[in-house]
This record gives C-alpha cells, structure tokens and sequence, in this order.
C-alpha cells in the first residue's frame, strides 16, 4: 500500500511539472515585439507568449526565471526586440530560432557619463519608441513570421496593414499635439527617449541615468540646476519606474514641475503607452 501511495504521488507531482512546461510557438521578449507579433497573428493558429511581465523600465541587470527559460525552450521561435536589448539573455537562446525585429533601423548612440570611468557609448535599444522604428520593427516580424509560417501570409499582410495603419495614426498625433509647442528641450531621468526625441524633433538638454541607491551626485545636480535654468525649461521627466529622488530636488531648486514618462516596455499596451507619453509632453511644455 505503502508504494503504491508513493507511486500516485510521483505521478501527480510528474504530472504538475508537465502542466508547467506549457509550450508555444512563439515567444516574444516585451511588451513592443510581443503586442505586435500577436497581432500580426490574430486569426492564425499560432500561440504567443511574452517573456518579460514585469514593470520594468530597462533590463540592464535582468536575470531570466525559471519559468521564463521554460518558456524559451517551449517555443519555435523567439522574436526578440533586438538592438542589445536583450544581451542578457544571449546564452538561453543560442542555437534558436531568433527573429530580430531590429534588422535595418539606424541605432542611435547614448553616452553614459560615469565619475570614476569617464564617459562611454552604447548603441541605445530603445527603437520602439519612435512609431517610425516601430513600422520597421512590425515589417520585419510580419516578413520573419511569413518566411516561417508561409501558409498564413494572407492573413499575416492584413493584420500588418491594420497594425501599420495604427502605428501611422500614432504618428500622425503624435506631430499634431507636439508640432507646436512653446519649449522643444527636454530634461529626462532616463537615457532611453532619443528615439522619442528624435521622431518628434525635440531636443533633449540632459538624460540622467539613475536608480534608487545611485542618484545623481552634488555637481551633476548642480550642472542640472543651471542647465534648467539657463534654458528656462518648465518641465522635467522622470520614467513611472524609475528613482525620483534627484527630480524632487531639481523641482525644489528651480520650480520647473515633474511629469512621469513610459518606456512602453512593459504593461498592457504599446499605444495607449505612447500616447500618453505625447499627451503627457503636450500638457508639460505645451
């Protein structure tokens, strides 16, 4: 009696691991890649998963869970937003099947200024925040999925022409609300909206990179200070998921007032994100 006890207990815990290694074609790594790879296959057979849930504002120091390797290893195919947004997980997806949505957009470089190191530049990732990069990003999954799921081109072009149409009306808005505003330049505690800047010809003045536990030293708050001043900036922005702490004093010093800006990485929607960082940059410095 004794053994068989045991044995329906291995096979309901056997049983459990399997239910937890659930297995999709496709696995997307956030929120940009994941929302329109799933719409490109509305009406398909295809089953997307998305990677990254949490509310994260830049996966500098992301480490994949359990639950997420299993995921990677389930799925056919991993499209991933590309740019070296994803350099931390290199090793899960050697040897898989990787659709790059990045392929042809033009990076742009972002200098890190550290005190001890001195400056340093990287090819900033975050492509999708210009609807521009972001038509390129769906043109490239839309041709990758076609490529792989060639019985579904039909139905693939369709939902890229609906989702093309979508990402040209957010650009279209997107020039309207900030085409005219009475300041271009912005102050930004994140260093991940030149793509943002530069699809709606805005200047950023300073993108300070923080996070809680390293904020902005005495003289870069300083260097601030009269940077707002000398320009006579109304707002700075800070990222919903990022450290304020450097942005209050900034406030308290100069009075210019405090917005709060998506990286539209995570969360549930790419576009109602967008829009409501050009209406939130509308309200600041309209």
């Amino acid at each position: 009696m004794k053994r068989i006890v045991l044995l329906v207990c291995i096979l309901m815990l056997l049983s459990g691991c399997a239910s937890q290694q659930e297995t999709h074609d496709i696995a997307a790594t956030t929120l940009p890649v994941y929302q329109f790879t799933a719409m490109l296959c509305e009406g398909t057979d295809l089953t997307v998963t998305r990677l990254v849930t949490e509310s994260v504002s830049c996966l500098h120091d992301y480490a994949l869970t359990v639950d997420q390797v299993r995921a990677l290893e389930g799925a056919k195919t991993v499209v991933i937003s590309g740019g070296g947004l994803e350099d931390f997980m290199a090793d899960a997806i050697t040897g898989k099947d990787t659709l790059d949505a990045s392929r042809g957009v033009s990076l742009l470089e972002v200098c890190h200024d550290h005190s001890h190191e001195g400056h340093h530049h990287d090819l900033d990732p975050h492509i999708w925040l210009s609807p521009v990069s972001a038509m390129k990003m769906a043109e490239n999954i839309c041709a990758g999925l076609t490529a792989r799921y060639p019985q579904h081109k039909n139905i693939f072009d369709a939902n890229h022409a609906k989702l093309n149409h979508q990402l040209q009306e957010l650009l279209d808005y997107g020039r309207t609300q900030l085409g005219q505003l009475s300041s271009r330049e912005l102050i930004t505690f994140h260093d991940g909206f030149s793509y943002f800047a530069d699809c709606f010809e805005l200047e950023i003045l300073a993108a300070v990179e923080e996070e809680s536990g390293s904020e902005a030293s005495a003289q870069e708050l300083i260097e601030l200070i009269e940077l707002t001043e000398d320009h006579n900036v109304p707002a700075v922005f800070t990222e919903e998921n990022g450290s304020v702490a450097s942005a209050h004093i900034l406030s308290a010093e100069t009075g210019a007032a405090i917005y709060t800006l998506s990286m539209a990485m995570s969360g549930e929607d790419y576009f109602a994100a967008m829009y409501h960082n050009i209406d939130t940059i509308r309200e600041a410095l309209g």
